[in-house]
């Protein structure tokens, strides 16, 4: 056994030696001390040895095990070492591999430059958390109880949600609205803030909709604010973020939380116009709702609509980003594609 012992030494040495990467390593390291490796048969043929040499061999085995693991230990330092070390052909005349650049996403490089906009004409950025209930998401926003909005079909429900009162029900924010309730709950009048986020719906995705998109709210609420300024507002905003002026449109829609309200209409930047498949072939396209907050929802932030009014716009992002890169597709902003996503690095 002795014998045996000594020969494992001289193998186990060459074996450790010998290995040049740090795989060829784990290998030979396996093959002595693994559960299949040489010193472990050893150990298990202890038991056939007469009881008067077990000790002496145990102790054996045992200093042979200190040993390979001392060799080991040295050897892995050894090829660390080699690693880092410059080949001697190395000619650092070579051109070297140029990095790969990153880059902030298209959409929140336009959230910030939104941001540097309605900052350079003093509103205040506001953030809240992507959960909300339906008190905030829809009754503090003068959606009436029956509204289709807040069916399953629309709206990303929570676990729990058709049990308790509103402020118990939640869902996946539908849209940014009820966060700047809950702003004005919370803040002293006048109001002048923007508030941007990603919201959810349960809808089907094409060129122009996805069921997770970013929004871009902005709300003004103060005693004496002209409807007027509102737009020139929307004008000033769209000409700094695109750099030249861009032509908009105000018709008049229905949404519960103003009064009046309007769709806010900018001219197709991809088609300049002409009409496309994003703008379907009229040469505008929808990026906001706006209007007068709604009195009901002044009340909901505790506010006398005789004596308060303001302006409210909810910008679509994705609309914005696909406007400014004259893209066709909303979904490739969202596919995390890189091959397409470089091109704005």
């Amino acid at each position: 056994m002795k014998e045996k012992l000594e020969a494992l030494l001289n193998e186990g040495i060459a074996k450790i030696t010998g290995a040049k990467s740090e795989s060829e390593l784990q290998e030979v390291k396996a093959s002595l001390l693994g559960k299949q490796g040489s010193l472990t048969g050893i150990l298990k043929e202890m038991p056939k040895l007469d009881a008067s040499l077990r000790p002496e061999i145990g102790r054996m085995v045992n200093q042979l095990k200190e040993r390979f693991t001392t060799l080991i230990d040295t050897q892995r330092e050894t090829i660390s070492l080699n690693a880092s070390k410059i080949p001697e052909d190395f000619d650092c005349t070579v051109p070297g591999i140029k990095p790969f650049k990153g880059g902030l996403h298209p959409i929140t490089q336009m959230c910030y430059d939104l941001n540097d906009a309605f900052r350079s004409m003093g509103f205040e950025i506001f953030d809240e958390a992507d959960i909300t209930s339906e008190l905030y998401g829809f009754d503090n926003l003068n959606f009436p109880p029956n509204h289709p909005a807040r069916e399953s079909m629309d709206t990303y429900w929570l676990k729990g949600h058709d049990t308790g009162n509103a402020a118990d029900k939640l869902c996946l924010r539908p849209h940014l609205t009820g966060a700047s309730v809950r702003y004005m709950q919370t803040h002293k009048p006048p109001y002048r803030f923007v508030y941007p986020g990603r919201v959810y719906r349960n809808e089907t995705t094409d060129a122009r909709h996805e069921r997770a998109f970013f929004q871009y709210e902005a709300l003004i609420v103060d005693k004496d604010f002209t409807f007027t300024a509102g737009k020139v507002m929307i004008k000033s905003i769209l000409s700094k973020v695109f750099g030249k002026d861009v032509p908009v449109r105000m018709r008049a829609g229905f949404f519960p939380f103003v009064e009046p309200g309007f769709e806010i209409d900018m001219g197709c930047l991809v088609c300049g116009g002409k009409g496309c498949s994003v703008c379907k072939q009229v040469g505008w396209i929808e990026i906001m709702p706006g209007g007068t907050p709604h009195p009901n929802v002044l009340r909901a932030a505790g506010l006398d609509p005789d004596e308060y009014t303001g302006f409210y716009v909810n910008i679509g992002l994705d609309r914005l980003v696909m406007m400014r890169y004259g893209v066709d597709d909303v979904r490739l902003f969202h596919s995390a594609d890189l091959r397409f996503l470089s091109q704005f690095c």
